[in-house]
């Protein structure tokens, strides 16, 4: 069984809980064991709160000189300059017994760091924020609840926050993995 979904949505806070929504229900309707959507969804909230905060166009200030419209013409979800808030997308795979979710924004991406984290390579010594560090503790929460992790850039601006999980099913699930 595979199910997937994309989500184009503003760069508003109260997209946040809608997106997490729309995971949970289709994880529900699917037949997820509860603990593994729950894990994923807190995951997703981060990310998406992420996107929401720093998944803006880093350029609208500048002279991008290319009169509005986006660099790639497949990307029709990019904002445009001078946009009030911007969009960012989700996309959700479940495939067999897992789970893999994108979030992507076009905002300045990622400083350069390990980009790539899998949960063997989370047993070592971490680098995590100071416990007065007013942010960065989503990404750390993205690396605890996730299986694996991948923080990339994407071409031209824009971060891309993706990771996946091994799905456990409900006894009682209505599409179980065939």
């Amino acid at each position: 069984m595979s199910i997937w979904w994309s989500l184009h949505l503003r760069r508003e806070a109260a997209s946040v809980p809608l997106a997490r929504r729309f995971l949970l229900g289709t994880m529900e309707t699917a037949g997820v064991d509860p603990d593994i959507s729950f894990d994923l969804s807190v995951a997703l909230s981060e990310a998406c709160a992420n996107a929401v905060e720093h998944g803006g166009d880093h350029r609208a200030g500048e002279d991008r000189g290319d009169q509005g419209v986006p660099q790639d013409p497949w990307d029709v979800w990019d904002e445009l300059p001078g946009a009030a808030s911007g969009q960012y997308r989700v996309t959700a795979y479940l495939d067999g017994e897992k789970c893999r979710i994108e979030v992507t924004d076009s905002g300045p991406g990622f400083p350069a760091r390990s980009t790539v984290r899998t949960a063997a390579q989370q047993q070592g010594p971490q680098q995590y924020p100071s416990l007065t560090a007013e942010d960065g503790r989503g990404l750390c929460l993205i690396e605890q609840l996730a299986d694996h992790v991948h923080f990339g850039n994407r071409p031209g601006s824009g971060a891309v926050v993706s990771f996946d999980k091994v799905l456990k099913w409900r006894k009682d699930a209505l599409l179980m993995v065939s």
